[in-house]
């Protein structure tokens, strides 16, 4: 993990309220995984807190993030221009580990389908994916080419302006019988998680599954105990250094 100030190269909206940012770093900070996360400032004295976003797409030394407009250091953050310099602590967490499965099951909404796609980028010229990934509406579909790696694609929105109209779980479950599956990768909204796990219990679909937790941070090192989250045992795991991914029956949700 490196603390570095890194350049911005390119500051895009690609979908509603969404953003890739792409910076090119100085030096080498070591291999990088789909679920590790950049703690990253925002150029504003005026929000201190540096922002968690979720490693999407590596090539060299250029990095891209993904982030939605919500507040006032995202709005700042999305008026970023290039050559501009950032603080960025990289790479911070765990990370999906499919190494020793060949069939997986994909399942993303929202912001949280950008470590998913960092995944998929890295592993699917070996590996088969069959990804469930769920949308607003049209408006917020986006890196659909990088999506469109997988071996099965499956797109849901809530209001069926695009693809499939539902929710992901159910669209996996649908599904199921006929995937074949070595393992689970899940990131999202928290009530999306939580029907995972309900609906996987009471399916009793045995098949291993992790979940990357998306949570409020400070420091991104496991100092602060911000991002603190409850474990199924009835003790703590901070989010940032003991995550993001987790077994999700170890994690409460």
């Amino acid at each position: 993990m490196k603390d570095l100030s890194v350049t911005v190269k390119s500051n895009k909206k690609i979908a509603e309220n969404i953003y890739m940012i792409t910076f090119t770093l100085p030096e080498g900070a070591g291999a990088m995984h789909g679920g590790q996360f950049v703690n990253l400032s925002t150029g504003n004295g005026a929000n201190l807190l540096r922002r968690p976003l979720g490693v999407c797409m590596v090539e060299g030394d250029d990095v891209s993030v993904c982030y939605q407009v919500k507040g006032g250091g995202t709005k700042y953050l999305s008026t970023v221009e290039p050559g501009r310099k950032l603080q960025a602590l990289l790479p911070c967490g765990n990370w999906f580990d499919v190494d020793d499965y060949e069939h997986i099951v994909v399942i993303g909404g929202g912001v949280g389908i950008f470590p998913l796609i960092a995944t998929i980028r890295e592993h699917y010229r070996t590996k088969s994916f069959y990804s469930y990934i769920g949308f607003r509406n049209i408006d917020a579909v986006c890196l659909y080419n990088e999506l469109a790696k997988s071996k099965k694609l499956t797109i849901t929105t809530d209001d069926g302006s695009y693809g499939e109209r539902g929710n992901v779980v159910s669209a996996y479950l649908k599904d199921a019988a006929n995937v074949p599956a070595d393992v689970i990768i899940a990131c999202g909204p928290p009530v999306m998680l939580k029907v995972l796990k309900q609906k996987l219990e009471e399916e009793k679909i045995k098949v291993p599954c992790f979940v990357s937790l998306e949570e409020r941070m400070g420091c991104g090192m496991g100092a602060c105990l911000v991002c603190v989250c409850k474990t199924s045992d009835g003790g703590n795991a901070r989010v940032c250094r003991d995550g993001p991914v987790f077994n999700i029956n170890e994690v409460q949700l």
